[in-house]
């Protein structure tokens, strides 16, 4: 039996469109569990209506507690996780078990987003959609990690990878990939797709990136003690490069000024790390030119730009962190705490 767990938090925006999307597959699950996570909202009350069994949590912990709660709340030996702002197509849920059905030595099967957004919000939307879209087909195929909007998995494969990490609200997918990749093989799909739902105003966009960035160092060690392989960039390692050779010839610029150090000359070089970074990844400017016109191309790579800053500052910061505060240290654990309490579920 196939189970559906939906974890939602305030999802009112999208949930009767998601929950309509699941009534419709051609291959319908056997149960459909939505965990509501202490929404305030009405979410609990629309997945009811619509006939699907609600968990709800009495307060919100977010979307790692939501998806172990739907664990323990289901039964099926298969497992299909669904964001509340994910509508699936038709045949999506099909698809997944298709590959589950033929290869029992796939644990696990995900998805990627349409190119159309669930609910049209504007530009800034538009960049996170065909961001994602662009960089989840470049790796379709056998890959490292998963992305759990949208993904079918073996219950005995999660239950020997063990539960999601309730202390992380940001970035969980890397975690619980590092410990699935090591123990059973992962496809993503084109075959399972859904459109979504994602952020419309940039500073919410920048922040998520900030707080997604912080831990990402650390997590990459841990994957490395784990002996799992690298995950999928969902950036150009180049463009990466780029941006942060951009900002260090800025920061040294600005240092010179004081000094009676500065050249003319030196403030050549972060324009020309700058236009390194806007041709680091030429087919991913070349799809998106293809999607929205030369026009939306430009908006794209300066939104592009920016979210590269704050990852790479954000990187930095992780990774200054990681020194300044050995692991298991009281200030280590403080801040972790603090930052779980500062987030919510993203589902």
């Amino acid at each position: 039996m196939i189970s559906l767990v939906v974890p939602c938090y305030n999802g009112a925006k999208t949930l009767r469109l998601c929950l309509e999307s699941v009534l419709a597959q051609t291959r319908r699950p056997g149960e459909v569990v939505v965990v509501d996570d202490a929404s305030t909202d009405g979410s609990a009350e629309i997945a009811e209506e619509l006939g699907c069994r609600v968990v709800r949590l009495p307060e919100n912990r977010g979307v790692s507690a939501a998806r172990n709660a739907g664990i323990d709340a289901t039964t099926g030996d298969v497992i299909f996780f669904l964001d509340a702002d994910v509508a699936l197509r038709p045949d999506a849920v099909a698809g997944a078990m298709e590959i589950l059905e033929r290869d029992p030595e796939v644990g696990c099967v995900h998805g990627v987003y349409d190119v159309e957004p669930l609910i049209d919000d504007g530009p800034a939307e538009w960049y996170r959609i065909l961001h994602a879209v662009h960089w989840r087909r470049r790796h379709l195929g056998e890959v490292n990690s998963v992305v759990f909007a949208l993904a079918a998995i073996r219950r005995d494969v999660l239950l020997a990878a063990g539960r999601f990490d309730e202390r992380l609200r940001d970035c969980e997918d890397v975690e619980y990939s590092s410990r699935l990749a090591v123990r059973s093989r992962i496809v993503l799909t084109d075959t399972v797709v859904g459109r979504h739902d994602d952020g419309s105003r940039l500073l919410p966009i920048l922040t998520e990136q900030w707080r997604r960035a912080l831990p990402l160092i650390p997590l990459a060690l841990a994957t490395a003690r784990r002996g799992a392989a690298k995950p999928e960039h969902a950036n150009s390692p180049a463009g990466i490069l780029s941006c942060a050779l951009a900002l260090a010839c800025l920061a040294l610029v600005l240092l010179s000024v004081p000094f009676g150090l500065f050249h003319p000359l030196a403030s050549a070089l972060p324009v020309a790390f700058v236009a390194g970074f806007a041709i680091a990844d030429p087919v991913l400017v070349g799809f998106v030119r293809r999607q929205r016109g030369v026009a939306f191309t430009a908006y794209f790579m300066a939104v592009h730009l920016a979210v590269h800053v704050v990852l790479v500052t954000g990187l930095a910061a992780g990774s200054l962190r990681l020194l300044c505060w050995p692991r298991g240290s009281r200030t280590e654990a403080a801040w972790q705490i603090r930052r779980s309490r500062r987030g919510r579920c993203s589902a």
